[in-house]
């Protein structure tokens, strides 16, 4: 380990330092400054100095067992970063820790709700504890192995990580980048939403002396092309906070979530298959962007099964934020999350969970049983959701679980046999405004729908497949939509979103769409990237009326 000090020694302008690590030919006797003479273990090269521009290199091949990487106080920047990346030729180094490196987290307070637990022992197969200035990449971590006399749903299940990264006693941390990583087999304990337990798990705890160290906080932080598969509970999260306590208005001011909440947040091109609970989540994030990442079949252990000790908490969607300001996705493509015949309470593709601002555009649901969009609960303001396509979702398309008002736009939506297009999983239905959509029902039969119209408002929507349409609103329209060639879009690959097979939902000339829709306020363009003429056409594809 090295503290801040010891960094500070170093003199600018100083050579970089390499630490070279081959499990098969180095030796912890080592002095680790070449190939040739590589130390053996991660623990020992964690023992090193480092400093701005250093790099701590594993060789390809390599297999770390019962190993980890635990570095403390290391302070860089975005432009002398300390690198952690892999050396030679071959697979990924990988990390397989088996339950091993545990240290004791503690955020200092109790959480939003005081039934999460919020302090207990953690393993991490890399961890990063009040460090600043940091890039890993090029990585292959996993961290399974039982448990003497604890089962893999034990309540009490030692919670795990790949990669944690926590800020405490350092002020605001910026520049942690972590890229190209393989994540999996990563099996923490299903029932603990906010302790770092998963594949990527950020945290920020109350500091010990925060009049002298700062509040405890990131910035810059960018999670890219990383692979994670069968990790429990989370897949990637950014960022839980123990400053939670100031985030307890509806509208959060920007002063608020600039002062505590973690800024510069960006999510991109990840693949997360497979996540015991949630794919991807936001948390207390001031603006974050998540873009062009896939979901495949999160909430796989959110059953009676897997989470089988308590009923508390178990839910999970699949990429969504809590308590952000302004979260921006986009671009994303969402399948399979499971709803478990309504053992998972939740099952989306989409939550607009509480938070203010946050927008979902350009994205593509499928095949998720639990639906596609939930707004859920009181505390969910501002929602925005326009030019997306959902395909086959389950359960019901949207879901405003008690939710303040949401504005629904220029989406398409192509719903299969017997799936409502509103429902709840709350006490009662939210409001809604819906303008330019088009819901096409591809059932065998027209569908008698509940359109909700008590809470709905509908203006220049097209529905198609329905015995009724909505009674209330205005410029509604009932017609054949022409679409090229619904519900034939494809599924993504760890290369990225499959949003290039969606021209299908493109509207032929002969459309009744084009230019039937109202203006919704400034937006550029649609989801195939054209500019949106005056007036819009009705769904998620733009063309002007000739």
């Amino acid at each position: 380990m090295m503290n801040m000090s010891a960094a500070q020694q170093r003199k600018p302008g100083r050579n970089a330092t390499t630490y070279y690590v081959s499990s098969r030919e180095g030796s912890d006797a080592n002095s680790g400054l070449s190939p040739q003479s590589a130390l053996r273990s991660l623990q020992a090269v964690s023992r090193k100095p480092l400093a701005p521009g250093d790099s701590i290199l594993l060789e390809r091949g390599s297999l770390f067992e019962n190993d980890y990487l635990h570095l403390y106080d290391l302070r860089a920047t975005a432009d002398n970063p300390i690198r952690i990346s892999a050396y030679g030729k071959g697979a990924q180094p990988e990390i397989r820790t088996n339950g091993q490196g545990r240290w004791y987290q503690d955020y200092g307070v109790p959480l939003d709700n005081p039934a999460h637990k919020n302090a207990g022992y953690v393993s991490s197969a890399v961890l990063l504890y009040d460090c600043a200035g940091i890039e890993i990449s090029d990585l292959s971590i996993t961290n399974g192995g039982e448990e003497q006399d604890s089962a893999y749903n034990d309540l009490n299940r030692m919670d795990r990580t790949g990669v944690a990264v926590v800020a405490q006693n350092g002020g605001t941390l910026s520049h942690i980048y972590l890229s190209n990583l393989t994540v999996c087999h990563v099996h923490g304990n299903v029932y603990n939403k906010h302790m770092n337990n998963g594949g990527i798990y950020f945290t920020a705890f109350m500091p010990a002396d925060e009049e002298k160290t700062g509040i405890a906080r990131f910035d810059d932080v960018c999670v890219e092309r990383c692979y994670l598969e069968d990790v429990n509970r989370w897949g990637i999260a950014v960022a839980y906070t123990a400053y939670c306590g100031h985030f307890l208005t509806k509208e959060i001011p920007d002063e608020v979530v600039a002062r505590y909440g973690a800024s510069r947040v960006v999510i991109r091109r990840n693949f997360v298959k497979d996540a015991g609970g949630d794919s991807i989540t936001t948390m207390y994030c001031d603006r974050p962007l998540i873009e062009q990442n896939v979901s495949d079949g999160a909430g796989r252990q959110i059953n009676k099964r897997d989470y089988a000790e308590s009923d508390f908490g178990r839910v999970a969607a699949a990429v969504w934020p809590w308590k952000c300001k302004n979260a921006l996705f986009q671009f994303n493509e969402v399948f399979n999350t499971r709803y478990h015949n309504g053992e998972n309470q939740d099952g989306q593709a989409f939550d607009a969970d509480w938070g203010d601002g946050t927008i979902y555009q350009y994205n593509y649901s499928h095949d998720n049983e639990g639906g596609c969009l939930m707004v859920c609960g009181e505390e969910a303001v501002n929602t925005i959701f326009r030019y997306n396509i959902s395909q086959n979702d389950g359960r019901a398309i949207l879901l405003p679980a008690s939710s303040p008002v949401a504005q629904v736009y220029n989406n398409t939506f192509y719903i299969k046999e017997g799936v409502p297009f509103i429902d709840t999983n709350s006490d009662g239905v939210g409001p809604m405004v819906l303008k330019n959509n088009l819901v096409y029902y591809a059932g065998n039969q027209p569908r008698q729908e509940n359109w909700y119209t008590d809470v709905t408002e509908y203006s220049n929507n097209l529905f198609w497949g329905y015995q009724n349409a909505p009674e209330n609103g205005q410029n509604n329209l009932t017609a054949d939509p022409c679409m090229q060639a619904p519900g034939t879009g494809k599924t993504g690959t760890t290369l990225g979103p499959a949003l290039d097979t969606l021209a299908g939902y493109r509207l032929q000339k002969s459309s009744p769409a084009i230019g039937a829709g109202v203006a919704t306020g400034p937006q550029l363009l649609d989801f195939y990237g054209n500019t949106v003429p005056n007036p819009p056409s009705i769904g998620a594809h733009q063309t002007p009326a000739e």
